[in-house]
């Protein structure tokens, strides 16, 4: 699958794209990185949403310098709920939807700190249906998603870190009259959903993920099936 170049305002960003076979416009989902990057998981979240049948694109939100710099970037303006790198969620998103292979009908998913974009992207208008898996959530949820597109959770029960999330974002969700699934896996915790294998992030990341959590494939399975139809209904069925 190609890399390509995104234009934005502050020059191009790099992404990459994953493309479903066939050659009809097929709708499109944004894919937001977790605090590790654009990594080769990342990528293999974008190739799932192409084989079934998503033109998928995940910007690399840390081109513009190293994991030093960037991450802590990256993190000061998601909790702000602007800046750079939601301008430049803002830019692919108008540049996928753009793509004459591309129906104009537009999902995000994210993943950890994604899914936190992910979120916060729901009410922005731009988007008919958001992926949040395992997302912090806004002390201010209930009053951000107004307005927000339909939105389907994923969470783990073992994740310490977020033990509360998944009732607060329901509970918001339903206050705001959004279409809504959120799920908790029983067996899970942290990362479920992402598969960093050996040598695919410094050693400080595999130790991170270790003490997290990492991948539980039965709920990673059972996620990707509810995520999938949960896009089909918004993004193709129906309600699109």
């Amino acid at each position: 699958m190609p890399d390509v170049q995104i234009p934005t305002a502050r020059g191009t960003l790099p992404a990459y794209l994953s493309e479903p076979d066939g050659d009809r416009p097929r709708p499109g989902v944004v894919v937001v990185q977790d605090v590790f990057g654009l990594t080769p998981d990342i990528r293999r979240q974008a190739d799932w949403l192409a084989a079934e049948g998503y033109l998928a694109v995940a910007p690399d939100l840390y081109s513009r310098g190293g994991l030093a710099r960037c991450v802590p970037a990256t993190l000061r303006t998601l909790m702000k709920g602007h800046g750079p790198a939601f301008d430049e969620l803002h830019a692919t998103r108008a540049w996928l939807a753009g793509r004459p292979d591309c129906t104009g009908r537009i999902g995000v998913i994210g993943f950890c700190m994604g899914g936190s974009f992910a979120l916060q992207l729901a009410p922005t208008g731009g988007y008919a249906a958001s992926s949040v898996n395992y997302g912090r959530l806004p002390r201010d949820a209930e009053r951000l998603l107004a307005g927000a597109c339909p939105v389907v959770g994923s969470f783990g029960a073992r994740d310490r870190s977020l033990r509360t999330a998944p009732t607060v974002l329901a509970a918001a969700l339903t206050a705001n009259d959004v279409p809504h699934e959120v799920t908790v896996y029983p067996e899970a915790a942290h990362g479920f959903l992402n598969d960093h294998r050996p040598g695919e992030l410094t050693r400080l990341g595999h130790a991170l993920v270790r003490v997290t959590g990492g991948p539980h494939e039965p709920s990673a399975t059972d996620a990707r099936r509810r995520i999938v139809t949960f896009f089909d209904r918004y993004l193709i069925g129906e309600a699109a």
